[in-house]
């Protein structure tokens, strides 16, 4: 049943992911009335779970950072009941898998991590002192360090060529969806701090959640879906169908729909897709990430997601995601097969491939020199969220809603922190 559009609001919010989400909660907490107004048939942007077949697959391979702030101050956790990823990964070389854990957090990887012919012992010594720096005092401290590059952040801190192409390479162009590593040093070094103390999951029933948790706290009837927002004032909102009067207008869309509609720069993006397969039997039983050791792709990271959160797929069946950072070639489900053929064996010729999901904006660019905290007010008034004004992430997200939030609430300056 479709919701019709309102006359009026306090505040209009264009874009229902998360940072529009996070945005009008705050809102709606201190009284205000929203009209949230999204293009798509379903809340959560980038953030969403479908159903296949029985198999619950995410709008891309996506993990929750349980470090992040904003994650721990906006959501219930307990009600997203989550599963966790192992600590580390496995990095698959040679057509084996080798595990590289963090002892911090499980002490008996200790041994078979310093054993493994994976990376030199040189570059584990130089893991565990880039953890120690990244994680004394609070985050904040990180975004004033000096910037340059991922890869010239990596090369200053003297990893070998064999820990970047085995280990960060495959990582962290999985995270940041940048195989080049050009982002910002000061981004890795806050991710890196992230996965050092917190675990990395996933919701049981999927990334959605996440979303679905953000809407639920939302007024019946607040977002209205399938309605395409074609200009926006600072008072007004107009659509194909209609118009909202509001004494607020917020643009929470991703970056290159919030450049045509507010005439801003367009932060650029970083593209990924994630080809998902159904298997009678798992590759592996790991619940770790699985990283291409040659790092040459097209998929950098494979995660055996019922392994990690047994409800992601059927009982007796299994899903794989392969996730492939910086490409939306229409190739994808034949040349990711031949190299999990490669890497699997046979077996792979048994997988049946459920979808191919190729977004062109997964993340917003940030490279050199990054800009969070952006000003979320244009000089004509209309306002402006995303992770593309803070950092390319679901923390960057959500706490640029909530910021926006406070900002028209007129709350101080301090009351709304910095964000990762």
């Amino acid at each position: 049943m479709s919701i019709q559009l309102p006359d009026r609001a306090d505040t209009a919010i264009i874009g229902a992911g998360l940072a529009g989400l996070s945005c009008a909660r705050r809102l709606v907490a201190a009284g205000q009335t929203v009209a949230v107004i999204e293009a798509s048939d379903g809340a959560g942007g980038r953030v969403r779970t479908d159903v296949v077949d029985g198999f619950r697959l995410d709008r891309g391979f996506q993990v929750l950072l349980m470090a992040y702030p904003e994650v721990q101050r906006s959501l219930s956790v307990p009600a997203l009941d989550m599963q966790m990823f192992d600590p580390g990964a496995v990095v698959w070389s040679g057509g084996q898998g080798f595990p590289i854990g963090d002892p911090f957090r499980d002490p008996s990887v200790l041994i078979e991590t310093v054993k493994s012919p994976v990376l030199p012992l040189a570059d584990k010594l130089r893991i565990l002192r880039l953890r120690w720096k990244v994680g004394r005092g609070e985050a904040r401290r990180l975004f004033g360090k000096p910037e340059q590059t991922t890869s010239d952040r990596l090369q200053s801190l003297g990893f070998s060529d064999e820990a970047v192409t085995q280990f960060l390479g495959p990582l962290f162009a999985g995270i940041q969806l940048d195989p080049d590593l050009q982002t910002s040093s000061r981004m890795f070094d806050t991710i890196f701090r992230c996965l050092s103390q917190g675990d990395s999951g996933v919701p049981s029933l999927g990334m959605g959640q996440i979303s679905d948790q953000l809407a639920a706290g939302l007024p019946e009837n607040a977002v209205i879906l399938n309605e395409r927002a074609i200009a926006a004032t600072a008072t007004e909102v107009t659509t194909a169908s209609g118009r909202v009067v509001a004494e607020n207008v917020v643009v929470a869309t991703e970056g290159p729909a919030a450049a045509q509609l507010l005439d801003i720069a367009d932060p650029g993006s970083h593209s990924v897709s994630c080809v998902w397969f159904s298997a009678d039997m798992p590759p592996t039983t790991s619940r770790a990430i699985v990283l291409d050791g040659r790092n040459e792709g097209p998929a950098r990271n494979v995660a055996v997601m019922s392994n990690v959160a047994s409800a992601y797929a059927p009982a007796g069946r299994h899903l794989i995601a392969a996730a492939c950072p910086g490409t939306i070639a229409d190739d994808l489900e034949t040349s990711v097969t031949a190299q999990l053929t490669a890497w699997f064996g046979p077996q792979v010729a048994d997988w049946t491939c459920l979808r191919v999901d190729r977004i062109a904006h997964g993340q917003p660019i940030q490279t050199p020199p990054l800009r969070p905290r952006q000003s979320v007010r244009r000089p004509d008034g209309r306002w402006v969220c995303g992770d593309h004004r803070d950092t390319g992430s679901i923390q960057g997200a959500m706490f640029s809603g909530r910021r926006t939030a406070e900002a028209i609430l007129g709350l101080p300056r301090s009351v709304a922190e910095v964000g990762l």
